[in-house]
């Protein structure tokens, strides 16, 4: 029996309100805090997605107690940790289960972990994390495609980062927390993640200055103790539903997420001809006609990411001009394109750029998703399209987006999901 597919009648503009869930980027670090206390530590708005369901069963086999509650809350207990490995198995899906290595060194001395898998969109290497944790005192072997930490005890230490990572600063800053003496990282990432990340240590007792900068600062402490703490909503997902009501020149209200975290990309939206109203928690967008074609170049935040690149794609792909489309952060982020060409899209690729050539009409067809956003690229080619469209290898999807078929039916697509021989 094959994988489940999506079934999408394009043609229908997007019209309504959905609540935007929360961050797939930021939920997996926190989770991986708990394994800094022995105390409970109970996390709200935690997204119901593929990756989270990887990071709890990975959390489990460590030793960590996670109950589930009602909306979106877990309280996890990290007060026995009976197994200090990640192994190959739960980690190929999800690169993020790297992050477990930093907190299980600071507070076991050991970590066992298996080389990270997941998205075909780049190397990403996780030297930048060796290098860290190595000038903080860990003994480092690689052997067997597995990373063996061993420190006794951490060691704060100055640490300049060779490219600004996001999981490589969360891992040294979460690390840092239990260490001996003061940390600095500099050119650290600067993503509202790692932000939501340093909130939640914070709360458990952390001694942490200057997250959201490219210079931080973390006092190590002794011990940490529980907290509560909500997760940032996912301004990769509210972007998404933004691009998908723009390119079907619809009207959406999003609520329970962040204007802030967005600014470069209501800025491109509003350059393709969105008219978009913001409050404190909620977005408005109303699209009355066909885009304008958006040229844009992906960067570290607060530039234009690279999570919402393909998405601009399939909106440059209907647009009434040529627009460019430059990927600097991944070597591979533009695997989408040739499905796209499949509906007939006219894109020229050279090098790591795409050059767009809008139509007025993309056609339904037979498309397979590459990764993550990729797919989520192709719903929102799908939801314009003439016809009928199928994406196929939907798990991507699931792995970043909470129930998409269902909100997306919710303001009026035509979109299932369904398992076809």
């Amino acid at each position: 029996m094959q994988g489940p597919k999506l079934i999408i009648q394009g043609g229908n503009p997007l019209h309504g309100e959905i609540r935007i869930s929360g961050a797939k980027n930021a939920a997996l670090p926190v989770l991986c805090a708990t394994l800094l206390t022995r105390d409970e530590v109970k996390i709200r708005n935690v997204p119901h997605l593929m990756d989270i369901v990887t990071m709890v069963s990975l959390l489990e086999q460590i030793g960590v107690n996670i109950q589930s509650e009602k909306s979106s809350a877990m309280v996890l207990s990290a007060a026995n940790l009976s197994r200090l490995t990640a192994p190959y198995d739960m980690v190929k899906t999800m690169r993020a289960a790297i992050l477990v290595l930093g907190p299980l060194l600071a507070r076991a001395g050991e970590a066992y972990i298996s080389l990270p898998g997941g998205c075909a969109i780049g190397l990403r290497p996780v030297d930048q994390h060796i290098k860290g944790l190595e000038a903080m005192g860990a003994k480092i072997t690689i052997e067997h495609g597995y990373i063996h930490a061993v420190a006794k005890k951490l060691s704060g230490a100055r640490i300049i980062m060779d490219i600004a990572t996001v999981t490589g600063t969360e891992n040294l800053m979460m690390a840092a927390t239990l260490a001996q003496g003061t940390t600095v990282i500099e050119n650290a990432a600067r993503e509202p993640e790692v932000i939501d990340l340093a909130d939640c240590l914070v709360a458990m007792g952390a001694k942490i200055h200057g997250a959201g900068s490219d210079v931080i600062t973390i006092e190590g402490v002794s011990t940490l103790h529980g907290a509560e703490h909500c997760v940032m909503p996912d301004r990769i997902e509210t972007g998404t539903f933004l691009a998908a009501a723009c390119a079907t020149t619809g009207q959406l209200s999003l609520i329970e997420t962040d204007p802030g975290l967005l600014d470069a990309v209501l800025d491109k939206l509003t350059e393709s001809g969105a008219k978009i109203e913001t409050g404190e928690r909620s977005i408005h967008l109303r699209m009355d006609r066909r885009p304008n074609p958006v040229t844009l170049r992906t960067a570290p935040y607060p530039a234009f990411p690279t999570d919402m690149q393909a998405q601009f794609m399939s909106l440059n792909c209907i647009a009434d001009g040529t627009a460019v489309i430059t990927e600097t952060i991944f070597e591979n982020r533009l695997m989408h394109v040739q499905e796209l060409k499949r509906m007939n899209a006219d894109i020229k690729v050279e090098g790591n750029t795409a050059i767009i050539c809008g139509k007025q009409q993309l056609d339904g067809a037979n498309v397979m998703a590459t990764d993550l956003r990729a797919s989520a690229s192709l719903v929102i080619a799908g939801l314009v399209a003439q016809g009928e469209t199928v994406i196929d290898r939907i798990y991507h999807l699931d792995r970043g987006y909470e129930a998409i078929e269902l909100k997306l039916s919710s303001l009026g697509a035509q979109i299932k999901r369904a398992t076809l021989s």
